[in-house]
């Protein structure tokens, strides 16, 4: 765990003491869970459960906040159970699924969520040939349901497929009024709208939160960070902290904290819990 300077020290104190008010919001793969070749092998960290349990009982909310399907996240992650335990304690997990447009709590056990935009069964139509052209037809492409993934992961140079990929993806997004949103050797397709800032916006809002962390891994978090830094404007107690990676550092800069992987996330909110316990 590394601040980046003075002031981020001076701001997890703040939080801390603040706590009980805070909400904290978690991305997923690479966040909660190690980035793995396969997303459908994707597993929370084993002391993932644990950890956000001690978490809950210090602070107002815990968000997971995801480009994934929500119904996906909570099997991976097994938060059913999870949910339950939260429960127990009187407290509320939330999961906010491809960029805030699906939601699912603890409370009641529903995803709710959209129907898919109009544009993505013809994106879908004209993706073979585009994969061929980019000589990226053995990609790995994942149906999220409201949105596509080509995953260049599995490919002999992934960055160099990844590379070739982004702008043919960027041009057929926008011909079916769809939006890119890149992510560590994965391009993801889906509607405009929604995304992770607008999440991070209305939870400070309903929870009446005076404090808020985020924790990120990738681009897909720049939208949360931004929003995070706005609310710190507003006189919030605020934390950005980057799970770090060799693949994407677009985060670190903008980070308070800088974190080595999921291990190191919850080695953080271990201690954010403790040192909160400590304040209270």
């Amino acid at each position: 765990m590394r601040f980046t300077s003075p002031d981020a020290m001076q701001r997890y104190a703040a939080l801390a003491r603040v706590a009980a008010q805070s909400v904290v919001g978690l991305d997923f793969d690479g966040t909660l869970a190690p980035i793995v070749d396969d997303p459908e092998k994707a597993r929370i960290h084993p002391r993932g459960p644990g950890v956000l349990l001690d978490l809950a009982a210090q602070v107002r909310g815990i968000a997971i906040v995801t480009g994934r399907p929500a119904r996906q996240v909570v099997a991976l992650g097994a938060l059913d159970d999870l949910g339950t335990s939260f429960s127990d304690q009187g407290r509320e997990l939330q999961v906010f699924g491809q960029y805030g447009n699906e939601r699912w709590s603890s409370a009641d056990r529903r995803v709710l969520g959209p129907r898919p935009p109009h544009g993505l069964a013809s994106f879908l139509g004209d993706l073979p040939r585009i994969l061929r052209r980019c000589d990226a037809a053995d990609a790995y492409v994942e149906d999220k349901g409201l949105a596509v993934a080509v995953h260049t992961r599995r490919l002999a140079a992934p960055d160099a497929a990844f590379q070739r990929l982004l702008p043919e993806l960027a041009i057929a997004a926008e011909r079916h009024g769809m939006k890119v949103e890149p992510g560590r050797q994965v391009i993801e397709v889906r509607a405009p709208g929604a995304d992770k800032g607008d999440v991070v916006q209305k939870l400070a809002h309903d929870l009446g939160a005076t404090g808020f962390c985020f924790v990120g891994d990738d681009l897909g978090d720049l939208d949360a960070f931004h929003a995070v830094a706005e609310l710190r404007e507003d006189g919030l107690a605020t934390l950005l902290v980057c799970s770090a990676s060799d693949e994407e550092s677009a985060l670190v800069p903008l980070s308070d904290v800088v974190v080595a992987g999921p291990g190191g996330v919850l080695d953080f909110l271990s201690r954010l819990a403790t040192d909160a316990a400590a304040s209270a």
